[in-house]
């Protein structure tokens, strides 16, 4: 029983981040912070841009809530959910920087979903206003509507 309690916190923290990088990415990343996030919106960057950041911001909060529970981390929700942005983390790092955007060590797919969350990334920078477009998050946006 313990173990599904973790795993319910874990996705709980996997899920949050989803929500939470849809809402400060569509707010805060275009607002007030878009002098920042526009690196990541222009063509041309080195290997590393200003708006990797927030990468850091993300990873950091995780190790905290990971290193705070550390202690007893099966029967901590504070662990559990700072391993869920971490998974996070990971997959964003393997499906938006070195799927989707050719980031590092890019990677081919053909994989369906894969594609279908590399397209609707594509529609979201296909514009490098600060007013943006959808899809903000990387996981939840409307699949249909992308299908081609």
């Amino acid at each position: 029983m313990e173990i599904l309690i973790f795993l319910g916190w874990l996705c709980l923290g996997f899920a949050g981040m989803e929500i939470i990088s849809y809402l400060v990415h569509r707010f805060i990343f275009h607002g007030l912070l878009w002098k920042i996030h526009r690196s990541h919106h222009e063509s041309t960057h080195g290997i590393f841009e200003l708006n990797d950041v927030f990468s850091l911001f993300f990873a950091a909060v995780s190790i905290y809530l990971m290193y705070s529970g550390s202690a007893a981390p099966l029967q901590s929700a504070v662990f559990a959910v700072g391993t869920g942005i971490a998974v996070y983390g990971i997959l964003y790092f393997i499906i938006h920087d070195l799927f989707a955007h050719k980031r590092f060590m890019p990677f081919k797919s053909d994989s369906k979903i894969m594609r279908l969350v590399r397209y609707a990334h594509q529609r979201h920078h296909q514009s490098i206003d600060k007013d943006g477009q959808e899809p903000y998050g990387l996981f939840l946006f409307p699949y249909d509507k992308y299908k081609k």
